[in-house]
């Protein structure tokens, strides 16, 4: 999955969720995609953080967290 259709799927979610806050919703996010997507964003989460084990799921919802809030740019 590219990082622009998870920012899309992202947005998705947080349309039909609006109370919710961002980790809120990438948790959302992470099990609508199913086991297969969560471990493979887990493994980049545990990549970038050069780590060999962690906690699957935070590990998932932290990379598309991470996704999100780069390609939103910085705050004015």
């Amino acid at each position: 999955m590219s990082d622009e259709e998870l920012v899309v799927e992202f947005a998705l979610v947080r349309l039909d969720n609006p109370g919710l806050d961002l980790e809120e919703v990438a948790s959302l996010v992470v099990r609508r995609l199913g086991p297969q997507r969560m471990l493979e964003f887990a493994s980049r989460t545990l990549a970038v953080r050069d780590e060999l084990r962690g906690a699957v799921f935070p590990a998932a919802v932290e990379h598309v967290l991470r996704v999100v809030l780069t390609l939103r740019g910085p705050v004015d």
